[in-house]
């Protein structure tokens, strides 16, 4: 049975989020730098991070949680090769964008840039942090804490936050090594997901070792989940690796909320407590490999391919490394001309026009999934 998609141009949809922010009062370059960053979410295939999120950040705009200030992230102090920058509670991709700029000058310079931002707000997919660097022929990395919703291994709540890791690494013409993974066994927007009339995934269970309820034990209904329960660290239970999860996840918090002096565990906002100011703790990371042994970018592409040429267990599906299925799913976009939405996606964002009485989003085809 095919699912009816709507697709909508890069172009559009990244007009369409500036439309949307500079209406509620952001900087048009801020908003740029929001739209930009959702749009490549929805392009790569990150669904949860694009425009299901846009709500989110306007939201926390007109409350008044994250500030659209005429301010910009200021350098507290730095080195040659490090810095602490506070975000000044401006959006989470202006912070990131001027965080993973200055890591990024500072490895050009020294070989390695090294800067945690303090104050910051959610960043949306770390990977487009990550890129920014390996685009420019330097091993990029980003990570972020969130909001307490992993429970560590043989815990009852939530303490951690699903807490990204992202790592880029360039090879040879244009491949690369992109990985953008959770340090929980899932994302907390893919497991909402589940539950949310967006798509595919409605009324369905959640698989195995993802979440738990209110007492800590496993669960596979989302709502459980949304209701006082957590999602399962990376690994999921104890005998099946979630304490490699767990300490993954305090990894991040010892380079993001502990190392910038931001909040960090559980005492960053609760997820159910959007009001209150986010006060994260992040993470940039930039390295030139040319400060190495020559010949990276051969190597990884020696490494890329020899993963790809593997005998598959099934040979309809080949052996894929990180970054594969967001290049298929670019792929797909490029033919279709845009982005594929459900039709409920694209009614949420109708009714954000019409709610802010801005221009809707310009459809220009129907495709079937």
């Amino acid at each position: 049975m095919t699912a009816k998609q709507l697709v909508v141009p890069l172009s559009e949809m990244k007009s369409f989020v500036e439309r949307c922010m500079t209406k509620v009062g952001t900087k048009k370059d801020h908003a740029e730098s929001l739209a930009e960053l959702l749009t490549v979410a929805d392009y790569r295939g990150h669904y949860s991070h694009g425009l299901n999120r846009l709500e989110m950040y306007i939201r926390d705009v007109q409350s008044g949680t994250t500030s659209i200030s005429e301010d910009s992230p200021t350098i507290v102090k730095q080195t040659v090769s490090t810095a602490l920058v506070d975000g000044r509670n401006l959006l989470g991709p202006v912070v990131g964008k001027f965080c993973i700029d200055l890591a990024i000058t500072k490895a050009k310079d020294t070989g390695i840039g090294w800067v945690v931002a303090k104050d910051s707000n959610h960043f949306g997919i770390a990977g487009w942090y990550s890129m920014r660097a390996c685009q420019q022929g330097l091993v990029g990395m980003a990570y972020t804490n969130t909001s307490p919703i992993v429970v560590p291994t043989r815990a009852k709540h939530g303490t951690l936050g699903t807490n990204p890791i992202a790592v880029a690494a360039p090879a040879n013409d244009g491949d690369s090594f992109d990985l953008d993974m959770a340090t929980s066994a899932v994302s907390f927007g893919k497991a909402c997901r589940f539950s949310a009339n967006i798509n595919h995934h409605k009324g369905k269970s959640l698989p195995n070792a993802w979440g738990v309820d209110k007492d800590g034990r496993q669960t596979t209904n989302p709502e459980d989940v949304k209701s006082g329960g957590a999602l399962m660290p990376l690994g999921g239970a104890e005998e099946s690796g979630g304490y490699k999860g767990t300490g993954l996840a305090m990894m991040v918090e010892i380079f993001c909320g502990i190392m910038a002096g931001s909040n960090y565990g559980a005492n960053v906002r609760s997820w159910k407590s959007p009001r209150e100011v986010a006060h994260l703790g992040q993470c940039f990371v930039a390295i030139d490999p040319e400060a190495f042994a020559a010949g990276f970018t051969d190597r990884m592409s020696d490494l890329l391919d020899h993963q790809r040429n593997l005998e598959p267990i099934d040979a309809e599906n080949s052996v894929l490394v990180p970054g594969d299925p967001e290049r298929q799913h670019m792929s797909q976009c490029d033919t279709s001309g845009g982005i594929p939405y459900h039709p409920n996606q694209i009614d949420f964002a109708n009714n954000i026009a019409k709610e802010l009485e801005i221009e809707p989003m310009k459809i220009i085809a129907t495709a079937c999934k």
